[in-house]
């Protein structure tokens, strides 16, 4: 593509999944049967036109490579002598990564949901808000002003919205996208007032622009350093409810009531990612002020190691995985707080690949479970209830296994190189950064695994607990909340009771099936619009490899899961992560060349033992517990008897399982709290609103029914009444003298 075209072809790549989505949905509105009937025709123009932004964005990468350019094309959309807005592209390596990342990992949950929601009656329409969606996305990374950033986050808040709550007649689903969607408010409510203080400060909304004027007025002394720190701080809280930053994280666990492809492409690769894209974007500006960086640097801790704990004990499949995005998100925030940005720009586009290929592969198991357990999230994502998938499901438990070991942190897997870079980044800033990334890299080796070992080894549970007779589920006593999801219990109501019990629930013994009993439908009852089989013919039955277009996804998205990383490892200087992504591609050719990223390579890898011992560590751990054939059927006596560490596991289970207690809390002090506010102001405006003005009128209505049935109709009555009404109010003001007594 010629340099000077770069611009005119850039805008296509928005263009082309908008064009698509607004055709889909103007055909599902005009005409609900033709759409129907056409419903595969829409499916293949909306990935061929998300395929073709996807040509685009590669063609203008490779002459990025080529040129190192950096071009930004604007045109005026309100000028004005003191306002002028802005719209336009800004082509640079980063936005590039961005497009290249939600267009190649769109077009694989495209076509991997052309199989998953094959029986759905909305197949068109969902296709229709994925083009949207992809399409405000690409939007987002393509502004240049901040203006245009706030109009597509929203857009993509909408997408989600949709996509969250695609199953709106389940209301978990329904009450999941309204706490994402308000949960994303409350931080986007902060960015606009970002938004503004930056415009009142700099007089301008263009990115380059404002954070040059803003560093000048910085230096020069010309603003508030508490003014600076805030309007920096309010700008980060956007990315903070995006990006599920603790405390505005509880949305993310209860977003898995969507379609695993949303999950995937949603709330693994792209739209959580924005938040950290956005720090990129704007990192000139808050790179100046060290209290904002201390700030965002410990929120991004306090998420990752949390984030990381609260992963360790869940029975469902999509929530563990959700959890582990919840903690490498911290990673990147962390990263980006200590000044490492293209350490955390890299880890996004390593983690973005790995995360999706798993919670695709999560998708196809629960796709094939569905067909054992029948159609209920509380079985088909359990984790007790799978186990031995990788004999029944080859593919995807070697995608899955390559996807496990990169979130891990393994050698030569992609996350390793961009995770090895913020840990060693961490500790050269603050030694409790270090050690808090350290052992969250721990932990995510520890949680990953497992969540695989549960999955795809031993025997399969499935059968074997429909044999016994007991079912599968998760606690009875979790209540579902008005915003969605399992409301945890309180840490005092909750007691501790035959401990080696609750250690063999953990292990996923039969001791747990004893305790969580959900009723089994009856033969020939549809749930969700299947049919739901009978006991003894599920005893039968196991899970079976997913077909063709659901396969082929993870095995395309398995190659950056291994590859990507090694093409960001920066040959100089190890923070720069993108800068080889260009230098690599030119000189890979070059032997010479390639024996000397090879020797980088090896001094990389012996530098990053400590952080990789740890990374075994926790596997090990994993595969001691979880690793066997049989599952916990029983635990040592040698453990059992411990009794400080029974009640140190239990308590761990306690906090992952009730997500930190964090909803809790948030239930208690806020969620009553407005009910409280609210049915106050109800209660003020009911009484002394409107009964100031009911009491208003009764009063002139009564005064006026005295008067009326005071008038006569007499003339000297009324004559009589005027005298006195005149002469008695002169007699109070006008003081007359009165004689003295004799």
């Amino acid at each position: 593509i010629p340099v000077e075209l770069s611009n005119k072809y850039a805008c296509f790549i928005p263009l082309c999944p908008l064009v698509a989505s607004r055709s889909t949905g103007s055909l599902l509105f005009f005409f609900p049967k033709a759409a129907r009937s056409l419903r595969r025709l829409c499916a293949a123009f909306n990935t061929f036109s998300l395929a073709t932004a996807m040509s685009v964005s590669f063609a203008l990468f490779w002459q990025q490579a080529a040129t190192h350019s950096m071009q930004q094309y604007l045109w005026a959309r309100i000028p004005g002598s003191h306002f002028c807005l802005k719209i336009g592209f800004l082509i640079d390596p980063l936005t590039l990564a961005m497009s290249i990342l939600v267009t190649t990992v769109g077009i694989s949950v495209m076509v991997y949901s052309d199989s998953y929601m094959c029986h759905d009656q909305g197949y068109a329409r969902f296709y229709a808000y994925l083009s949207l969606f992809a399409a405000s996305m690409l939007g987002l990374v393509f502004s240049p002003n901040l203006i245009q950033i706030y109009v597509f986050r929203e857009l993509v808040g909408m997408c989600s919205y949709l996509l969250i709550g695609f199953w709106f007649a389940r209301s978990s689903a329904a009450n999941a996208c309204q706490k994402a969607f308000v949960t994303n408010r409350i931080g986007d409510f902060g960015l606009l007032l970002g938004v503004s203080g930056v415009y009142w400060i700099t007089g301008s909304f263009e990115i380059f622009e404002l954070c040059d004027r803003f560093f000048e007025l910085n230096n020069s002394g010309a603003i508030n350093s508490v003014l600076a720190n805030t309007v920096a701080l309010l700008l980060f809280f956007g990315p903070v409810a995006k990006s599920a930053q603790f405390p505005l994280h509880v949305w993310l666990p209860d977003a898995m009531e969507g379609p695993t492809p949303i999950s995937a492409l949603i709330h693994a690769a792209t739209m959580v990612a924005a938040g950290i894209f956005f720090i990129a974007r704007i990192f000139n500006l808050i790179s100046i002020l060290p209290l904002a960086m201390y700030i965002i640097s410990w929120v991004g801790g306090v998420t990752t190691l949390p984030g990381a704990t609260l992963a360790l004990a869940q029975k469902d499949l999509k929530r563990g995985l959700a959890y582990s995005t919840m903690s490498q998100l911290g990673y990147m925030v962390s990263a980006s707080g200590i000044g490492a940005s293209r350490s955390a720009s890299f880890h996004l586009i390593t983690h973005a690949y790995s995360k999706a290929l798993s919670f695709l592969g999560s998708g196809s198991v629960i796709h094939s479970m569905e067909k054992v357990v029948g159609y209920s999230p509380t079985r088909s994502q359990n984790m007790f209830l799978m186990g031995g998938l990788r004999k029944h499901m080859p593919i995807t438990g070697i995608t899955f296994l390559s996807g496990t070991l990169s979130l891990c942190g393994i050698p030569p897997l992609s996350c390793f190189w961009s995770k090895d870079q913020i840990i060693t980044e961490s500790w050269l800033c603050s030694p409790y950064l270090g050690l808090t990334t350290s052992i969250t890299a721990g932990l995510t080796a520890f949680y990953t695994s497992r969540i695989y070992l549960l999955t795809f080894e031993g025997n399969f549970r499935a059968n074997q607990v429909n044999y016994i007779g007991f079912n599968t589920s998760f606690p009875s006593g979790n209540i579902i909340t008005s915003w969605g999801g399992a409301q945890p219990q309180s840490p005092t109501t909750r007691t501790i009771n035959n401990v080696a019990s609750v250690l063999d629930i953990e292990r996923g013994g039969v001791s747990e099936v004893a305790n969580f009993v959900i009723p089994r439908p009856l033969q020939g009852d549809p749930i969700g619009g299947k049919e739901v089989q009978t006991r003894s013919e599920r005893n039968l039955l196991y899970p079976r490899e997913s077909n063709f277009f659901m396969v082929l996804p993870l095995i395309a998205l398995a190659i950056p899961t291994i590859f990507a990383g090694l093409v960001g490892v920066d040959p100089i200087r190890r923070g720069a992560g993108l800068d080889l992504l260009f230098d690599w591609l030119i000189s890979i050719r070059s032997f010479s060349e390639a024996n000397k990223h090879l020797e980088i390579l090896v001094e990389i890898l012996t530098s990053s033992i400590p952080s990789l011992s740890l990374s075994l560590t926790g596997l090990i751990i994993s595969f001691k517990i979880y690793g066997q054939t049989d599952i916990g059927t029983e635990l040592p006596e040698k453990l059992v008897n411990k009794n400080l560490l029974d009640i140190f596991v239990s308590s761990v289970r306690n906090w992952s399982m009730n997500r930190g207690y964090v909803d809790y809390y948030y239930n208690i002090y806020f969620t009553r709290g407005l009910n409280l506010i609210s049915r106050l102001v109800f209660l003020f405006d009911q009484w002394i609103v409107d009964g100031f003005i009911s009491g208003t009128g009764v009063l002139s209505f009564f005064s006026g029914e005295s008067l009326r049935r005071g008038g006569g109709g007499r003339i000297t009555h009324y004559l009589f009444g005027l005298v006195i009404g005149f002469v008695l109010p002169v007699f109070l003001v006008v003081d007359f003298p009165i004689p003295p007594l004799p």
